[in-house]
């Protein structure tokens, strides 16, 4: 079993009054069934009319809720899993109804929140971060008709599972983009939480750009929230002040786009297109596409295939990760080299970890030919040669 993705429990406390209010409605309202027709009038003296049969009653629809870490309009992550949620509204139509709630701190207040979702009578959960993680193990015991899914975790239940994509396939292909458009060999990266999920994508966007340029090396500053804009773009600034001339993020903001534009720098957009907060700027978005696992989550509840104890992780092969909107000064040669990629990743015959690799300190972290498992890249806590500094803390999460 692997570490999946880790959202942290550092978000913003200021942000749990909004997480107490009630569900915000984004699907049609139930309507009520139809009242029964009356009996026809007697037709002849000697035998009564037969009645018309009662209609049968609108199917009931299965009403879903999302808890957002994020506000929708943060251009990334939350966004993203609010596509999600927009896309399974169109594909199974009066068969749902879908609700969210923004902003919900991963704190108290998400147990409350989830609760309160339960109450109004969802029977699908969807919690979009990992520091929901024990709020919603706490419901799921309490609220065993309810079926949970949770974004970036590790515990299940019975009625709990877990879902994730693989954004190190991302950070990888951004990498060979920047590898190849750097002019300083420097590039610069804005990191949320030092956990495994943020250093895997800092390593895979090293080693990517490593493949095409061993002259790179990466330097990282650290900004400890996932949505915090104007940490994000001083941290940025940071960067670009210190000689990186392409950045990438693990944040969940524009902002660091948008500081590569001001200052006439080179950023990706991540979990997101994000091609219009930057145009000049944007290199290319690593997107996350959780349409794909929505789809098969809902069918799943709608068609009593649900089952819990389970995990996902999707990634490029099941249509869950891409690198799009590709700049157009990008040659030629980097654009069919990521498409490459992309084929191979798709039909298992490119991996990104593979050995002979070593840390930063010089160790030897995968031997030569050796190919990471998934609790390999659920447990990285240290960076690859080419990272400068040391991971913060450095324990295993």
């Amino acid at each position: 079993m692997t570490d999946l993705r880790k959202r942290s429990l550092l978000q913003a406390a200021a942000l749990s009054a909004l997480a107490a209010t009630a569900l915000v409605g984004c699907g049609k309202s139930e309507a009520p069934a139809p009242a029964p027709s009356a009996a026809a009038p007697a037709t002849t003296a000697s035998a009564p009319a037969p009645s018309a049969a009662a209609p049968a009653p609108a199917a009931e629809k299965l009403k879903i809720a999302f808890a957002y870490v994020g506000p929708v309009g943060d251009g990334g992550w939350t966004f993203a899993h609010d596509n999600g949620r927009k896309a399974i509204e169109k594909e199974f139509g009066d068969k749902i109804v879908t609700s969210f709630v923004e902003k919900v701190p991963e704190s108290a207040d998400a147990e409350r929140v989830i609760r309160d979702m339960v109450g109004q009578g969802n029977k699908l959960i969807f919690g979009t971060t990992f520091g929901y993680m024990e709020p919603m193990m706490k419901v799921a015991a309490d609220s065993k008709d309810v079926k949970f899914e949770h974004a970036t975790g590790y515990k299940t239940a019975d009625n709990l599972r877990t879902y994730d994509s693989r954004t190190y396939e991302g950070a990888y292909m951004a990498g060979v983009i920047a590898g190849k458009m750097t002019k300083t060999n420097t590039l610069g990266v804005v990191g949320s939480i030092p956990i495994p999920e943020v250093v895997r994508n800092i390593n895979s966007f090293t080693l990517g750009a490593q493949s095409v340029n061993p002259q790179v090396k990466t330097r990282v500053v650290w900004v400890g929230e996932w949505f915090n804009p104007p940490k994000e773009t001083e941290a940025a600034t940071s960067l670009i002040n210190g000689g990186a001339d392409v950045l990438m993020q693990n944040t969940d903001s524009s902002a660091v786009l948008q500081t590569a534009e001001k200052m006439g720098k080179r950023a990706f957009g991540w979990d997101s297109d994000m091609t219009s907060y930057g145009p000049k700027a944007h290199l290319g978005s690593a997107i996350i596409n959780w349409a794909p696992y929505y789809t098969k989550a809902v069918r799943d509840a709608l068609e009593g295939k649900w089952q819990g104890k389970q995990q996902a992780w999707w990634g490029v092969k099941e249509g869950a990760i891409d690198m799009v909107s590709i700049a157009a000064d990008v040659p030629a040669e980097t654009k069919k080299r990521i498409d490459e990629i992309k084929a191979g990743l798709k039909d298992g015959s490119f991996v990104i970890w593979k050995g002979p690799l070593k840390d930063n300190a010089g160790k030897e972290v995968l031997a030569k030919d050796a190919t990471a498992d998934d609790k390999f890249l659920g447990g990285i806590n240290f960076y690859v040669q080419g990272v400068e500094g040391k991971v913060p803390g450095g324990e295993k999460k």
